[in-house]
């Protein structure tokens, strides 16, 4: 019935047509890349046209009439380095703003005009950063097949990047464990932005963020700038988009992982210039996948909704405000008696019960203290709530009562946040950056289980916190391009971590040598420090002979990792790329047992729990090396291609000293992607899309499942004597993507369709081996099978 009302939402919707032509509007903003001051009188041209513009003191301009398709851009401006903007997309249903940065010109006095234009797509809008980064693209999020609509497994097309389990978004970034990935929001820290996000963890199934209220997204894999911390794998550092402040436009979508959405933009006031709102909806439509019988990874329903909003002020003397937030809630309910056995994550002899809330609230301000000095200042609250319940039944079979509580676990943390920076430049050379950043978070944590023991036995209290902690970090950071040729960048990172009085001074330095034109040869250094995942910290044990708490692991340390990274990149043509990069990481201070074993931190956080290990000490360590290569053509001209590939080790030691495989050392991975575009209809204002991607790994390593232990315990019991000896098999996954897109000649609106065939072939790849406690055995858990992703947006 759910698939069959999904289907006349998708006919409700009708295909106008019309014989008179499409145009859009664009509106942009042209702004110093250091100083982000406005630029005024930059030429603006749509190159091969008559459109052209020149931006006035605020640095805006517009363009009016301009016909719907892919155009290219031209911005010059006396004395900067020109910028081309290709394949810029314009549809019939929302305006296109731009906000275009242009860097100063070291070589040349202001009254000259620099005459060759600098290509640079797809590197981070941070001007800090070196090697290593990538922004994203928001139209790459949607056009990349398998991408279901989630920047995260987007990024999974990367080099160096796996995304770690179908099932999940967790991305595994050169070797490293998925709890070393720092998320930034708006420019601060920010809670797991996933539905059923647990503590600690940085993935989850499904994504809270809005790729429709992006404005960009900076992704770093390693030796990230000074201002970044808390941090060892990578960084996502996530903008918000300002709604369009002259017009009010909407869009709805449906998508069977992101769900019903629905969002609107526009004006906050006609007079008013420049401030405007933004807000979006999305209400859980992954139902109507179970309606069609679709394996989507589990046989229980999940259930969730997320929000976004971003308030913009117009500028005044005061300088420019945004009041911005986003959440989501979501729940999930396992009923064992409607489990499968092989279920991924329940049993039939249990129920469990999930609930998560993630919200944060916030304020973002920036004042221009002069012509070449800004202060940037965000505020915010955020929540986060990861609450589960297990119950436990006398057996697996009908009537399914007289059940009793087997595991309580509830995460409650509220904390503010605030970040504070001044950025100046000093001239077209020399620039700095310099703040702080600031968590107070109160934390009420509870862990109780009994799993495996009659409801006449008292819980093991696993973690009990109540209290209040902080985190402060500062940092200082330069920009020096004594020539074209030649950029170095270096930085101070700092951290203090009140919950035990820790601390630590990070340096950080890049070089970067240009000799020619499209060449690019670099060399990047950081310490990066990371505090452990809070359950980590919290977990402790109870001597059943003396009756004392072993709450050794909150004392630990932060762990740490020396990043170096060289890199040689060329880009030809007018949107090819061909780069290689090298790195060597070196982990230490890794918590592991104080006595002689296998076990270390570094293999966990790719899950929803945390393993359960007391009295840890910070002396293990891991080594991280390997080899990218990244050959990708922008789209141009209907088509792009990305080719990655990663060859890499990485590997750790326990307490025991025995160097093993860690948990994410897949040694290979190789992306395919590539797509083409045709235009359609008498005057092409229309276009049917093919994309395709191809993905392979190499198996991971895993702990066996000590079958014996497992049965007389009742539950699934390691064999801790052999970690990470037992290799599964290889990963392979084919992916293609059907789309189609529709622009009304008579009204200003336009509709986007896609059909994503996921594992196309259908391939059974093995995620784990886990122990089934009702069958008495150990079998395969795979991931996800062939999976039709739809997608079908209208922008009016």
């Amino acid at each position: 019935m759910t698939a069959r009302y999904f289907l006349i939402i998708l006919l409700c919707f009708p295909f106008w047509v019309s014989a008179q032509q499409a145009t859009q509007t664009i509106r942009g903003k042209i702004v110093d890349r250091i100083s982000e001051q406005a630029l005024e009188g930059a030429s603006v041209q749509v190159i091969g046209t008559n459109f052209a513009s020149l931006s006035d003191k605020e640095g805006r301009f517009v363009l009016l009439g301009v016909p719907i398709g892919r155009i290219q851009l031209r911005v010059d401006f006396m004395g900067y380095s020109p910028a081309v903007l290709n394949e810029i997309l314009l549809t019939t249903g929302k305006e296109v703003q731009l906000e275009i940065s242009l860097e100063q010109a070291v070589s040349t006095l202001a009254e000259v005009t620099v005459k060759a234009p600098k290509l640079k797509k797809g590197v981070a809008s941070n001007e800090y950063a070196v090697g290593s980064n990538r922004s994203i693209n928001m139209e790459e999020v949607t056009r990349f097949s398998g991408g279901r609509n989630d920047p995260s497994k987007m990024v999974a097309n990367f080099a160096g990047v796996i995304s770690n389990d179908d099932n999940r978004n967790d991305i595994v970034v050169r070797g490293n464990s998925p709890s070393g990935v720092l998320w930034r929001v708006q420019g601060l820290p920010a809670p797991n932005p996933n539905h059923y996000a647990s503590l600690g963890t940085t993935g989850g199934p499904i994504t809270i963020l809005n790729t429709n209220a992006l404005k960009s997204a900076d992704f770093f894999t390693g030796a990230f700038p000074a201002e970044y911390g808390n941090a060892t794998a990578a960084v996502f550092d996530v903008e918000l988009r300002a709604g369009n402040a002259y017009t009010h436009e909407f869009t709805t979508q449906v998508n069977l992982f992101s769900g019903l959405e629905l969002m609107a933009e526009g004006p906050l006031s006609k007079k008013t210039k420049g401030a405007s709102y933004l807000v979006g909806y999305r209400y859980s439509f992954v139902q109507i996948g179970q309606a069609m019988a679709l394996n989507i990874g589990t046989d229980a329903v999940p259930k969730y909704q997320n929000w976004v909003f971003n308030i913009q002020s117009a500028a005044t003397k005061f300088g420019r405000f945004s009041v911005y937030g986003m959440g989501g809630i979501s729940s999930i309910d396992f009923i064992g008696k409607d489990i499968d056995t092989s279920d991924f994550y329940a049993r039939q002899d249990q129920d469990g019960y999930v609930r998560n809330t993630m919200n944060i609230l916030g304020v973002k301000h920036q004042l221009d203290l002069n012509a070449r000095t800004y202060w940037k200042t965000t505020v915010a609250y955020n929540y986060q709530l990861d609450k589960f319940d297990n119950y436990q039944y006398p057996a697996p079979v009908p009537p399914y009562q007289n059940r009793w509580q087997i595991t309580q676990r509830k995460n409650q943390t509220n904390s503010v946040s605030l970040s504070s920076y001044i950025n100046q430049k000093m001239n077209a050379k020399l620039s700095w950056r310099a703040g702080i950043t600031g968590e107070l978070s109160q934390l009420d944590a509870l862990l109780k289980d009994r799993e495996g023991k009659p409801p006449t036995e008292e819980y093991l209290v696993l973690n009990d916190y109540n209290s209040r902690y902080s985190l402060w970090q500062a940092f200082a950071q330069t920009r020096y391009k004594p020539t074209e040729h030649w950029l170095i960048t270096a930085g101070l990172h700092g951290q203090y971590f009140s919950f035990n009085d820790r601390s630590i001074v990070e340096p950080r330095a890049s070089i970067s040598w240009l000799p020619k034109a499209g060449w690019n040869i670099y060399l990047s250094y950081g310490l990066h420090a990371q505090t452990q995942p809070l359950p980590v910290y919290l977990y402790q044990e109870i001597d059943e002979t003396s009756g004392k708490i072993n709450d050794a692991n909150a004392q630990l340390d932060f762990t740490k990792a020396h990043h170096l990274v060289a890199g040689i990149e060329k880009r030809f043509g007018t949107n090819w790329r061909l780069k290689a990069e090298t790195y060597y990481q070196r982990l230490f201070d890794v918590p592991v047992e104080s006595i002689a074993s296998g076990f270390s931190v570094i293999n966990s956080g790719a899950d929803f729990e945390f393993p359960r290990k007391a009295g840890l000490v910070n002396e293990g360590s891991g080594t991280n090396y390997g080899l990218e290569i990244t050959l990708e053509k922008f789209l141009q001209k209907g088509w792009y291609v990305l080719n990655t590939i990663s060859l890499f080790e990485s590997k750790y030691k326990g307490s025991d000293g025995i160097e093993r495989n860690t948990s994410f050392n897949y040694g290979y991975v190789w992306n395919v992607l590539g797509g083409k575009e045709w235009k359609t209809g008498k005057e092409g204002k229309n276009a049917f899309t093919v994309d395709g991607r191809f993905s392979t790994l190499g198996g991971r390593y895993a702990t066996p499942v000590d079958l014996a232990a497992s049965q007389a315990a009742g539950r699934e019991l390691l064999d801790e004597s052999r970690y990470n000896s037992e290799r599964l098999d290889s990963y392979l996954r084919f992916d293609l993507k059907f789309g189609y897109r529709i622009n009304s000649k008579k009204r200003k609106l336009s509709q986007t369709f896609y059909l994503d065939l996921q594992n196309l072939t259908n391939r059974e790849n093995i995620f784990l081996r886990r122990y089934n406690a009702q069958r008495g055995g150990i079998g395969n858990v795979n991931q996800l099978g062939f999976f039709p992703d739809l997608l079908y947006r209208i922008q009016f």
